[in-house]
């Protein structure tokens, strides 16, 4: 709608005040709804918005002081946020160098006798065909059924890292690929879940954020009678994946603390639960550094705005495995620098709310008569 004023408004003082009626409502309330949409006719906004008015050179006083306040706020604000920018970059900076094994270079140089990750990788893939045969056992005694003769060999060989094409590592470590490292890759419910807190709760995609965290924001939940219950329940440790989303987004990876509990996760994730030994932090940071999203970018399929990586590409993603002692170093280190970074992070949100808040206090001295003498 366009506004032309009579002599002596002056449009910089009007704009001002109806973006302050914006700010506190008043025009939501007055508007006409349709579907996704909301409007205000001109004949309302002409008759019925309440503009006080000082004198026509006071209004260009105030418009003018606005002006000066505003531009050292807006200033204020920019720079707030170039240094969120810059932690940004800081967080993914830690990542890197947790992954390409800078972050423990020092801890290396004074642990020279650690045992070699090539070792610990051979435990795991032990202890992932024991887990294979006691599952299978399991399920065998379900069906009140023997095994078979020679059941044994029906063991399916994880995949192997793509060693050739992989950059060096530091000394002791070795790359290995999720499949390795994992007894299981599993697709959550994809059951509709609501609003009932008396259920149990389902991490769902906007639950995992981009930095590697889980939120409890606007959980959802299931009958704890649900049938794909207990199959589904998380435990501490598990790692989740987040397979479907936005090409930007898609790969979201956390680990589960075990808050909630019980808790269960939706279909749009994938929970990778790792064999001892390997710790899902350093294979969380992997997929969240610079190197695991260059690698979802290369294998993610692109759909109609969605991207997907599927369980299958997931298994066959590989990382570099540090010896466990070495692990458990990286994992203490980045934790320790990622808690600044947050608390820094939640120190800006705190200052560009103040400077909201600033904001309409300015305007409100403005409309009030407070602003200027």
């Amino acid at each position: 709608t366009r506004i032309r004023l009579e002599e002596g408004m002056s449009p910089a003082f009007v704009a001002r005040h109806l973006h302050f009626l914006w700010m506190t409502g008043y025009f939501r309330h007055r508007c006409v709804n349709h579907v996704n949409q909301a409007s205000i006719s001109a004949d309302p906004l002409s008759e019925t918005v309440p503009l006080l008015l000082p004198p026509s050179a006071e209004q260009e006083r105030i418009a003018d002081a606005l002006d000066e306040l505003f531009s050292d706020l807006d200033a204020g604000v920019v720079a707030l946020e170039r240094v969120r920018e810059k932690l940004k970059l800081y967080r993914a900076s830690v990542l890197k160098a947790a992954v390409e094994g800078m972050l423990t270079a020092d801890w290396r140089a004074q642990h020279p006798h650690t045992e070699p990750a090539a070792e610990l990788l051979k435990r795991i893939l032990v202890e992932r065909r024991r887990r294979w045969e006691q599952d299978q056992l399991a399920k065998f005694k379900a069906k009140g059924k023997e095994p078979p003769k020679n059941w044994k060999v029906k063991y399916k060989e994880p995949v192997a890292p793509d060693t050739p094409n992989l950059l060096s590592l530091p000394q002791g470590w070795c790359w290995a690929t999720v499949d390795q490292c994992a007894f299981l890759i599993q697709y959550g419910t994809s059951a509709k879940a609501n609003g009932d807190a008396t259920g149990i709760a389902v991490l769902r995609m906007g639950n995992l954020t981009s930095d590697g965290r889980l939120t409890l924001d606007d959980l959802k939940y299931l009958p704890a009678d649900h049938l794909e219950f207990p199959a589904l329940i998380l435990e501490e440790g598990d790692l989740l994946f987040n397979r479907t989303n936005s090409a930007e987004l898609v790969g979201k990876t956390a680990v589960y603390s075990g808050v909630p509990v019980p808790c269960s996760f939706a279909s749009y994730l994938i929970r990778v639960r790792l064999v001892a030994g390997a710790l899902p932090a350093i294979l969380a940071h992997a997929l969240n550094g610079g190197y695991g999203r260059a690698w979802i970018r290369d294998v993610l399929n692109q759909t109609v705005g969605q991207a997907n990586v599927n369980g299958t590409k997931l298994a066959s993603f590989d990382f570099p495995l540090p010896p466990r002692s070495e692990q458990e170093a990286i994992v203490e280190v980045v934790e320790d620098q990622l808690s600044v970074i947050e608390h820094l992070e939640a120190d800006l949100d705190a200052k560009l709310k103040s400077a909201q808040t600033l904001r309409q206090a300015i305007l409100h001295h403005a409309f009030t008569g407070q602003l200027v003498p």
